[in-house]
């Protein structure tokens, strides 16, 4: 038997959906140089540690992500 998380549908209103905390971390994406593969996230401000959310293969989902979390820009790291 297969199990798995409903998600919920998007909301009409622009509230952000999912949060993150601005005060200990920041939006990042980070690139790799060789394949092209991104993927977005938080990086924690005090450790360096990145916490992986999502894997982005094109404008819409990047675009999906900021507007999940509320996120105007985001840093690209390689």
């Amino acid at each position: 038997m297969l199990f798995s998380r409903k998600t919920d549908k998007k909301t009409t209103d622009k509230s952000p959906t999912k949060s993150y905390d601005p005060e200990t971390q920041r939006p990042v994406l980070l690139c790799s140089i060789c394949t092209g593969e991104q993927v977005a996230g938080f990086k924690d401000i005090r450790t360096g540690k990145f916490e992986e959310i999502t894997l982005i293969r094109d404008d819409r989902e990047l675009r999906e992500f900021m507007e999940t979390y509320g996120i105007d820009k985001v840093t690209k790291e390689y």
